[in-house]
């Protein structure tokens, strides 16, 4: 699932694409995505310039001249593809965006999960997020604070987008792994000290992190790139203890147990 630095690139890469471009037409593909953006959405946008775009959470959000805000989650396996009006269209393609200036921009997604909706001019309230991570919005002592009645274990908790924005299956076990912290500590036990190192440890893994998912286009392997996620018999990297693999909520966990002490232990 992409998560923070993914979308941060994808938007990056969207600016570059189309920012200031005129809508000329915009097309849903997919009996999914037309419950979100059905057609009388895509005739709403048409001559309307892309004057911002921006990132927020896992969203993106394109802010359209008029007002009108379109909102794009990526979900599992959504991405962007850019081609001219004339080349062939990507496989999976699921949202059409055309513009003015000649380019085609193609929400692709094999799964079909991905979710394009627009905001008509004045309605849009922004999205109901945590912090940053990587804004000064993020402090320990506000973190302590929200884990202090969370009961569940740490890991799934960091998942939940209202605690902080953008974190998900892989940058947890990741910042878990750095902290030091067992995945299945329950959150509320943590103290000051510990919060305090959980934080720095989300920032370091996602200003860290590899740029987008395209290291998986060129042949780069998990095991090259992740702490501990995806690397279960592997070594760790810091005392050589094999990382081990639980299930949490459905989603797989990586944690060394040896450096990630379990929860009745001191740290």
């Amino acid at each position: 699932m992409p998560e923070l630095p993914e979308v941060e690139y994808a938007a990056g890469r969207l600016r570059a694409a189309v920012l200031g471009h005129t809508v000329a037409r915009v097309e849903t593909l997919h009996a999914s995505q037309r419950r979100a953006l059905p057609p009388s959405a895509c005739r709403a946008v048409r001559g309307l310039r892309i004057d911002r775009i921006e990132r927020r959470a896992k969203v993106q959000l394109l802010y359209l001249d008029n007002g009108a805000v379109l909102e794009v989650h990526f979900r599992m396996t959504g991405d962007w593809e850019f081609t001219g009006l004339d080349e062939p269209a990507p496989r999976h393609e699921r949202v059409r965006v055309e513009t003015r200036e000649g380019t085609r921009v193609s929400l692709v997604d094999s799964r079909a999960f991905s979710v394009v909706r627009l905001h008509a001019p004045g309605t849009f309230t922004g999205i109901d997020a945590g912090p940053e991570p990587l804004s000064e919005a993020f402090t320990a002592s506000g973190l302590y604070a929200a884990l202090a009645s969370r009961r569940g274990p740490i890991k799934p908790v960091l998942l939940d987008q209202k605690l902080v924005a953008g974190v998900g299956n892989i940058y947890a076990s990741e910042a878990c792994w750095e902290a030091r912290i067992h995945p299945h500590t329950p959150a509320h036990s943590l103290s000051a000290a510990r919060v305090t190192r959980l934080r720095d440890a989300i920032r370091l893994v996602l200003e860290t992190a590899p740029t987008g998912r395209y290291w998986a286009q060129e042949g780069v392997s998990e095991d090259a790139i992740w702490r501990v996620y995806g690397r279960d018999g592997a070594p760790c990297r810091r005392c050589g203890s094999r990382i081990a693999r639980t299930v949490q909520g459905g989603r797989s966990t990586f944690h060394c147990p040896r450096c990630q002490r379990a929860p009745h232990s001191r740290a």
